[in-house]
């Protein structure tokens, strides 16, 4: 079981060096969205536009980039929302199995599905190097291809979190993962 465990802790490392990056795109995306507001008032007040739609779609797309490279992050460290109504009253083991179907039945299919629906979509934008229709719009294409970045990133990590899972029914002992705090990860904190 221990390869296995090993292979989990080295997803969660990529996944965290690649949540702690993204985390910094909230800053970049407040940069953008206060220096468009200065600029469009601004530019009220001197008669002329400095505002444009690019500023708009860069927020929009580092909101973009952030939520689906930090999807993986959010499962590694197990800060998804979870109705907890049940679960926390359950044996870790019981825990573990909820966890485990879970991921074989739900989380697991969703990705490949993901991937299977979107690699069309992306290789045609791509093909067609799509920009946005707004005036002054930028390059669609590197971002829809992210789609398959993240669902590839989620996907590893759903298998990450398969393994850990039957590690848990098993009655392994797991420890946090490399770059993990202590009380967060595989099977900590639930809403």
């Amino acid at each position: 079981m221990e390869p296995w465990l090993k292979f989990a802790r080295g997803v969660d490392r990529l996944n965290g060096w690649i949540g702690r990056g993204v985390a910094w795109l909230v800053l970049a995306m407040v940069l953008v969205g206060s220096f468009n507001a200065v600029v469009r008032y601004l530019g009220r007040s001197l008669g002329s536009n400095l505002s444009s739609n690019a500023y708009i779609e860069a927020q929009w797309y580092l909101f973009s980039v952030l939520f689906l490279l930090g999807g993986a992050y959010a499962l590694a460290r197990d800060s998804h929302v979870r109705v907890d109504v049940l679960y926390s009253r359950l044996s870790e083991r019981a825990q573990g199995w909820i966890d485990l179907v879970g991921t074989v039945l739900f989380l697991i299919p969703f990705c490949l599905y993901a991937l299977w629906v979107s690699w069309p979509w992306v290789m045609n934008s791509w093909k067609v190097r799509e920009i946005s229709p707004d005036p002054e719009g930028l390059p669609r294409y590197p971002l829809k291809a992210l789609l398959l970045v993240a669902f590839a990133l989620l996907l590893v990590q759903g298998i990450a979190h398969l393994i850990r899972q039957v590690a848990r029914v098993r009655g392994v002992e797991i420890d946090g993962g490399e770059g993990l705090p202590a009380d967060q990860g595989h099977g900590g904190g639930h809403a």
